[in-house]
């Protein structure tokens, strides 16, 4: 197990930790599980939102001769718009699955690789110089914030649940607030992965090189 010693020897090298197998593949299914999430979130809030393809679908069955009302082709387009929201579901069903394998993963870590002992062991090292000052609170911004992450994930995943047990006595009538949580807790995910990227690509360019590289090897 690292000790205090391990964090000021590695410095600037702090986060360049190794990866267990499991983990990375962790890493990289969610984060494509996620992109993947949002790109038919976005879909089906933009180009296959119902109401704007009403007049689109009236506008090509009458150019093949057909006449239809309004209801008829709103439930034409509405099906569109279904099927992108039940891939969604099932995207979403995945994200609950990863989610609870983390969970399962954390606790088979080895000691050093544990969030928790991670943290612990930053938190313990007492700093003498501003630069290990600086280094100990960037550490322990970035631990704590996977901690948030991941509590947002949790939250995104148990009204995502809600959403799709709509029909359930229990949660038929609060589905308007679970779906207003859900839709505020996604956007504050994706804006997480977001700056999360920038600020890792700023890394490896700059002080952390080789951080991308571990999450991909494994290799310190």
């Amino acid at each position: 197990m690292h000790s205090e010693g391990d964090f000021k020897k590695d410095g600037a090298g702090a986060f360049h930790e190794k990866h267990s197998l499991s983990i990375r593949i962790w890493h990289w299914t969610t984060f494509i599980t996620i992109a993947s999430s949002l790109v038919l979130v976005l879909l089906g809030s933009t180009m296959f939102r119902t109401g704007d393809n009403v007049s689109l679908v009236q506008e090509q069955l009458e150019r093949k001769g057909a006449v239809v009302t309004k209801d008829q082709a709103w439930s034409v387009a509405h099906e569109y718009s279904d099927k992108l929201w039940m891939a969604h579901k099932w995207v979403g069903y995945g994200l609950c699955f990863l989610l609870f394998s983390r969970f399962i993963i954390e606790l088979a870590q080895p000691g050093e690789e544990k969030l928790k002992l991670k943290i612990k062991r930053a938190m313990g090292f007492k700093a003498t110089t501003p630069a290990e000052k600086d280094e100990r609170r960037h550490y322990l911004i970035v631990r704590e914030g996977y901690l948030v992450f991941y509590l947002l994930f949790l939250v995104m995943g148990l009204t995502g649940l809600g959403l799709a047990f709509e029909h359930s006595p229990v949660l038929k009538d609060i589905q308007d607030p679970i779906k207003e949580v859900h839709s505020i807790v996604q956007y504050l995910i994706y804006t997480y992965i977001l700056v999360h990227l920038i600020g890792v690509v700023r890394a490896d360019i700059g002080k952390y090189q080789g951080i991308v590289s571990g999450m991909i090897h494994g290799k310190k």
